[in-house]
Parts: C-alpha cells; sequence; structure tokens
C-alpha cells in the first residue's frame, strides 16, 4: 500500500533514465493506480502489473479484481502468492494456484512467490518447503513464457536482512531442478527473481548468483534512483 498518483513522478523518472535498458522493467502498483501508470509509460521500455487478482473470470466478489480487469487497465504481468498475501490473508498454495491458472487464462504473466518463513529455515526444511510451495502453486499449463518463479525467504522481507549468497544459490538451484523435473526443456527457461532486502548495495553480488535471472523489490523500488541502480546491476550482470 504504497503510492498515489503524485508518486508517478517516479515512475517517468525511472523510464527517461532506463529508455536503453537491457533487462525487462516491470512495476507493479496497487491497483488503483494500474491505469494511471499504463497510461504514463506506455509499453516501453516499462512493463506494469498487478499485486494480485481474484480466481474467478467474473462474479459476485465485492473488493476483488479478475485477471481480465487488470489485463483490461493496462497490466501484463501479476504477482501471485505473495507471502503477505499468503500471510495476511491465509492464502493457500490450491488459492495461489487457480489464482495464476485464471492470471494465464487471461494471458497474463504469473509472478509466483514462494519462500521459506524463519522458523522453517531454522529448522532445516526451506527446500521442503519451497518444493510444497512450488507444486502445490504452480498450475500443470503453466510455461516459461508467461510463468515466473520469486524466491521470496519470508524473513528477509523489510528487514535489511538477506540470505547468504549459498542460500540463494542452494534455492534457485533447487527451483529449476524442480521446475525442469516438472516441466522437461522448458523448466530451463523460467525466470528465477530473487526478493528479500534487494537494494543498490546488494544487488550485482545477488545477480552474480546462477540462476538468478532478476529481482523481485519491494521497498528499493519505490525511488527511482534507488530502483535505477538495481536496474543498471542487473544489465551488467
Amino acid at each position: 500500500m504504497n503510492g498515489t498518483r503524485a508518486s508517478l513522478s517516479e515512475l517517468t523518472a525511472l523510464r527517461a533514465a532506463h529508455s536503453g535498458a537491457v533487462c525487462e522493467i516491470l512495476i507493479c502498483p496497487p491497483a488503483t493506480l494500474i491505469a494511471w501508470a499504463a497510461h504514463a509509460v506506455g509499453s516501453d521500455p516499462i512493463r506494469i502489473g498487478a499485486q494480485d487478482c481474484h480466481a474467478d473470470a467474473s462474479g459476485a466478489h465485492t473488493g476483488d479484481i479478475s485477471a481480465s480487469q487488470l489485463a483490461d487497465a493496462g497490466a501484463s504481468h501479476v504477482i501471485l502468492g505473495h507471502s503477505e498475501r499468503r500471510a495476511d490473508h491465509g492464502e493457500s498454495d490450491a488459492l495461489v494456484r487457480a489464482k495464476t491458472a485464471a492470471a494465464l487464462a487471461a494471458g497474463l504473466t504469473a509472478i509466483v512467490c514462494v519462500g521459506e518463513t524463519e522458523a522453517q529455515r531454522d529448522a532445516g526444511t526451506t527446500l521442503d518447503a519451497i518444493g510444497a510451495q512450488l507444486a502445490g502453486s504452480m498450475p500443470n499449463e503453466a510455461q516459461s513464457a508467461f510463468a515466473v518463479v520469486a524466491y521470496e525467504p519470508v524473513w528477509a522481507i523489510g528487514t535489511g536482512r538477506t540470505p547468504t549468497l549459498a542460500q540463494i544459490s542452494e534455492v534457485h538451484d533447487f527451483l529449476r531442478a524442480r521446475l525442469i523435473e516438472r516441466f522437461g526443456t522448458d523448466g530451463e527457461g523460467f525466470r528465477l527473481l530473487y526478493g528479500g532486502s534487494v537494494k543498490p548495495s546488494n544487488a550485482a553480488e545477488i545477480f552474480a548468483v546462477p540462476n538468478v535471472d532478476g529481482a523481485l523489490v519491494g521497498g528499493a523500488s519505490l525511488k527511482a534512483s534507488d530502483f535505477g541502480a538495481i536496474i543498471n546491476a542487473l544489465d551488467q550482470a
């Protein structure tokens, strides 16, 4: 819940500074700003996404937004299963899977989030937890062209703490192996994002880790200067 129309100036500044970016840039503002943001940036080099969608295409679901409505507003992507949705709204893997299927059916690219809690990390069950989330949250019809996996260790979100590079590597290698096991050669093409206290000071070293294809950025995306530095680090990776 960050951003009003006044903050769109950060978006236009980002667009002006990175018109020649090599990497794909995606901003996922609150639903109230999707149409405004899409109008502000056009389609290049920045794309606009959403932070969630409902699993149904339409219906009596007051306060919810369908994937097709997001696409109509100008979104091309949607984040699903973010740890805050799972924690604050009790979203299960099955619900995230249904939302992902709805997003794909509406022509959106789905960014499916997985990640362990601090208790799971301390108990040594990180890979078990992430493997179960991936299996339960990603529908069988997913393809690498339209589905992305984001690893976000819950204990590193907004805390300033980050896993070691070895821990990030272990999880991303695990995700790649599971995707190949399930989807065959197409599993090699799924983009894997790391999310969890990514900032200008650590972006370059995170992007140097094998199987890290990009970042899911939280607080550091609110200022064009901070997010721009992360974009530059990915362009140079």
